[in-house]
Formats: C-alpha cells, sequence, structure tokens
C-alpha cells in the first residue's frame, strides 16, 4: 500500500469465557488494569514487559521488543486458564526469534521478490533473508527494533511507537508507526496499526503470533477450525 498515511485495525475475539472455579470475578477486577515490569536490555535499552488485565481475568502480556506479544491468558468453559500462543518466558528465547513469535513484522510482512522493488521510477534494493527474496522488512526489521512504550490512558492497553527513518532496510522515507493493543471487558484484544511517512513507500504491517487454543505445550492445532471474515485472502 502506497501513501501517506496508514490505518488499520484488527479484532480478535475470545468467546465462550465461562469464569468459574476458584477464580472469583473481585479477583479478577483487582488485577484489573495495566502493569509493568524489567525485562532485560537490547542493545543498552530497557526492554519492559506489560500485562493488560481486563475485569474478568483474561491477561495479556506485550514488550516493546518487537512489539511482540508474549502471552495471551484465557479460560475455557471450565474456566481453566491457559497461554494460546507460543512463545517464550524470557527476553533471551526472543533472541534470534526466526519464527517471528508474537511480533510485529514490516515495514513490510511477507516477501518481496528478488529483493527489490520500483516507485515512482526509482530502484530500490533491499537486504535479501530469505533466498532471493526480502521477508518481514529485511534483516533487521520491526520484529527486531526497541519502540518506544506507552501505557494508554482510561483504557487497558499500550502502544508502541518506532520511528523508520529514510534507507532504513532500503525503503524510502521516514516512517513513523505506532501498534497499539487495547483489551477490553468484551473479552476482545484490539490491534491497531498506524503509519505516516513523508515519501512514497510500501507498507505493509502484521502481527505475527502463532495461536494454539487448546493451550500452549498442549498438542498441535490440525483440528482447529478458523473462519476468514473477507471477501479475498491469501
Amino acid at each position: 500500500m502506497l501513501g501517506k498515511r496508514f490505518l488499520v485495525s484488527i479484532l480478535i475475539l475470545f468467546s465462550p469465557l465461562i469464569l468459574a472455579g476458584s477464580f472469583s470475578a473481585q479477583t479478577a477486577s483487582s488485577k484489573a488494569g495495566v502493569q509493568s515490569q524489567p525485562f532485560g536490555t537490547v542493545e543498552g535499552r530497557a526492554i519492559t514487559l506489560y500485562t493488560l488485565t481486563n475485569s474478568h481475568g483474561l491477561a495479556v502480556r506485550a514488550m516493546n521488543y518487537g512489539g511482540i506479544i508474549v502471552s495471551i491468558r484465557v479460560p475455557d468453559r471450565k474456566g481453566e486458564f491457559a497461554d494460546v500462543v507460543l512463545g517464550h518466558e524470557t527476553l533471551d528465547g526472543y533472541q534470534p526469534n526466526p519464527p517471528y513469535f508474537g511480533a510485529v513484522v514490516g515495514r513490510y510482512a511477507n516477501r518481496i521478490a528478488q529483493g527489490t522493488f520500483t516507485l515512482d521510477g526509482q530502484t530500490y534494493t533491499l537486504p535479501k533473508n530469505d533466498g532471493p527474496n526480502t521477508l518481514h522488512g529485511g534483516t533487521k526489521g520491526f520484529d527486531k527494533v526497541v519502540w518506544d512504550p506507552e501505557p494508554l490512558k482510561g483504557r487497558t492497553g499500550v502502544a508502541f511507537s518506532y520511528l523508520s527513518k529514510d534507507g532504513e532496510e532500503g525503503f524510502p522515507g521516514n516512517l513513523r508507526v505506532k501498534v497499539i493493543y487495547t483489551l477490553t471487558d468484551a473479552n476482545t484484544l484490539e490491534i491497531d496499526y498506524e503509519a505516516t511517512t513523508d515519501k512514497a513507500t510500501p507498507i505493509n504491517l502484521s502481527q505475527h503470533s502463532y495461536f494454539n487454543l487448546k493451550g500452549e505445550g498442549n498438542g498441535d492445532i490440525l483440528d482447529h477450525e478458523i473462519m476468514i471474515n473477507a471477501d479475498r485472502f491469501t
């Protein structure tokens, strides 16, 4: 997609959620909100892990390294909680992160053939990190950078911002990117992307979590079913 501003919203609904057993509504409510804790350093910069918890006890953890979603803990119909995305418990597990566990990928998710593209009559050459192609933004895409974090006011969420400078990984234009994770009491995780550029540039942002609705470590996903409410898909 080309242009000066790019806005996309994604909503993930976790349902049905029937809270039962020893987890009380009062306990869930007391933990609701945004909490943070140190999670290590990358290139001398502090990494912070944010935990978003709604009034039902659903919890999402995300950090400002790579905008990575570390875990999503949800209860099943029996009220038993499990982490339904794959990830690691320590920062070291994400360095390196070849499967892009939980990360924001960009500037361009997926592959750019032969690592080149032509825009407005100019040909741009990118680093090749997937055979002859450029994958997920190149050698150091958005999954490997430290984002500037900001907990949201008035709602349970956190925003991660990053300035990708003109020429970074071969792409044109200074690109300001913001990714916002919001957890609602309707048991939805909202992911909003914003990007503004001062020069035409390809952009295709995505979130790269791997889901296992049985809970991490509980077998494969070959019996999962998915519905894509869209006219087209790739």
